[in-house]
């Protein structure tokens, strides 16, 4: 139940990993493992660490066509809680503030609401589950130089092996959740040294059709990207998410999904932490944030 990594980070109807090139350094050969096992030692380090990975307290910003929206995100046993604290950079009103406070906490009051946001979360990491275990199978990985890491991708100054991936037309989803990688194709860039995915970026180039076309298609173009890096006390986390998406759910409903999401400001919190634990801690961030705004004009 961690949304701000690989496990949860992914939305439902993707439920794949990708991301962009990024600057890069002059090659210094080929790693000495093969691509293809890079990639699968950085996959099972990336599932292990994310059942053992400490809870943590951020920021997430999420913009879209739209405009913006800010939450205050903290991991609990129960599941995780998000409190929005601004729409648009600018800070809810009071009024807005007390329904925000309702929204989440119907979760406390309603513990089969927890229970059925708990299960979803579950569920949701499972599928990207699915999807971490399938890429050293699902691509052909060719070598493509090396980068240098920096602030929101891998661990500043760390040299990171750059990996260009396309399908494997050997490889047959094994459910409809694998289905979207056979149409992908980008880099990924992995720490081999800590066996972590730092970036990965893909693009599908042709319409994907997910549930074998029945539940709807995704349009060539599409497009999602991913920045991993170190929180600072040599865990890693998600730093950046981008989507852009266009397809059809059940073969009529439009699907048009743009969004960037920057998440910031970690810290550790408790292992125990419960749900209405979190709230209070949420709400005790937020109030210190206020203290330090400038009045409203």
């Amino acid at each position: 139940m961690r949304p701000i990594r690989f496990q949860t980070a992914w939305p439902m109807l993707l439920t794949l990993v990708v991301l962009n090139l990024g600057a890069s350094s002059v090659a210094q050969g080929p790693p000495a493992v093969a691509p293809s096992e890079l990639v699968r030692s950085a996959v099972k380090n990336e599932i292990k660490s994310n059942d053992q990975a400490p809870k943590y307290m951020c920021r997430e910003r999420k913009e879209t066509p739209t405009g913006s929206q800010t939450k205050l995100m903290v991991e609990t046993r129960d599941a995780m809680v998000g409190m929005v604290v601004a729409n648009n950079d600018q800070p809810l009103t009071q009024e807005q503030r007390r329904d925000e406070y309702g929204r989440i906490e119907r979760f406390v009051n309603d513990p089969a609401e927890l229970e059925r946001k708990r299960r979803q979360e579950k569920e949701g990491a499972e599928r990207v589950n699915l999807i971490l275990k399938a890429l050293p199978d699902a691509f052909l990985y060719e070598y493509d130089g090396t980068e240098t890491g920096r602030p929101g991708v891998g661990k500043s100054g760390e040299q990171l092996v750059r990996l260009k991936f396309r399908p494997n037309p050997h490889y047959d989803p094994p459910s409809h959740v694998e289905q979207v990688l056979v149409g992908m194709q980008g880099v990924v860039v992995v720490d081999a040294q800590k066996q972590r995915i730092a970036r990965i970026d893909g693009t599908l180039f042709k319409e994907v059709g997910f549930g074998w076309g029945i539940l709807g298609h995704l349009d060539r173009g599409g497009h999602f990207q991913v920045d991993q890096s170190d929180t600072g006390d040599g865990n890693w986390s998600i730093a950046r998410m981008d989507l852009a998406f266009t397809g059809k759910v059940l073969l009529f409903k439009s699907l048009n999904i743009k969004s960037t999401e920057i998440y910031s400001d970690f810290h550790p919190v408790p292992g125990d932490l419960t749900f209405a634990q979190g709230i209070q801690l949420l709400k005790q961030q937020q109030a210190a944030i206020a203290q330090n705004q400038p009045p409203s004009k």
